[in-house]
């Protein structure tokens, strides 16, 4: 069994763990390589169906191509997918590109706010009607309680200081100091009434695994991660008025790995070009503890 094999099973077994375990279930998708591995991997865990909610948090101010992505593989694949958004903020301009709010601000009003109230189900969700194929209101709404993540501890400080089974309050805070010990593969999944649980079955990957099992495993992604012929291609995918690209000419995914394996990078965080993680002190920490994901 080599690396990717032994990633993939133990993803695999967390991913069959938390739907054993956990009634009110969904996966976050932020339509990144990471997510869409994971969807990947949901796929492979139950025998090419996925059984529980995708979940898109829909800023609109996504690169168009992101969306695109989105609902092609939503329908190809035939995946429960929902997305929500945060409609008051978006109707009165209370953004940043907009020039009302600073990029924190905003970041924890489209991303965070929608995210608690999407989970929550205070908010109107929007699901994928595979006969219409179009997005359709979302009725009755049960809160989701148990939250698929694509985050990775090698990505970003805040999130090497997950557990596979992260215990959230009911408002989705997160107090890092209180998270249980998981040893020798011991998971803990039976949490009190009321707490919000994030999952991570990505968290032992680095960013060479994931493009390395995108390579092995032929997963699509978005063409943005690849070199157009500018010599730039985006590392990491977020809303355009905040994410920038890095130099590189690397066209495809085997360029991709052997890219990241020469150590270009080694010294240059994955999502250096992510202008938020630098208004949060250099990192998405305060965001994370209040919801982020």
């Amino acid at each position: 069994m080599d690396h990717l094999q032994r990633l993939e099973t133990k993803s695999v077994y967390i991913l069959r763990e938390a739907y054993r375990e956990f009634k009110d279930l969904c996966m976050l998708w932020s339509i990144g390589k990471d997510s869409t591995v994971m969807v990947w991997l949901a796929r492979k865990a139950f025998f090419g169906h996925v059984p529980f909610p995708l979940v898109h948090i829909d800023t609109h101010y996504k690169i168009p191509e992101m969306v695109a992505y989105r609902d092609r593989l939503a329908l190809d694949w035939k995946l429960n997918m929902v997305y929500g958004e945060n409609r008051l903020a978006l109707a009165s301009r209370q953004t940043f590109p907009d020039g009302r709010v600073d990029r924190l601000t905003c970041c924890r009003s489209l991303k965070t706010e929608a995210l608690r109230k999407t989970l929550s189900g205070e908010w109107p969700r929007y699901r994928m009607d595979h006969d219409l194929k179009q997005y359709v209101v979302d009725d009755p709404r049960e809160p989701f309680t148990g939250v698929i993540v694509g985050a990775r501890a090698d990505e970003e400080g805040s999130r090497s200081k997950e557990r596979y089974f992260s215990p959230r309050d009911k408002d989705s805070e997160w107090d890092v100091g209180d998270q249980p010990p998981e040893l020798w593969n011991q998971f803990k999944t039976d949490f009190a009434p009321g707490t919000h649980v994030r999952i991570h079955p990505l968290l032992d990957w680095t960013e060479l695994n994931i493009w390395e099992y995108i390579e092995r495993e032929h997963i699509p992604v978005v063409s943005l991660y690849f070199d157009q012929g500018e010599g730039r291609r985006y590392r990491s995918l977020g809303c355009y008025p905040c994410t920038t690209p890095v130099e590189s000419r690397s066209r495809s995914v085997s360029e991709i790995v052997e890219e990241l394996r020469t150590g270009k990078f080694s010294n240059i965080a994955e999502r250096s070009g992510r202008e938020q993680d630098k208004a949060d002190g250099g990192g998405l920490e305060s965001l994370r503890r209040e919801g982020y994901m």
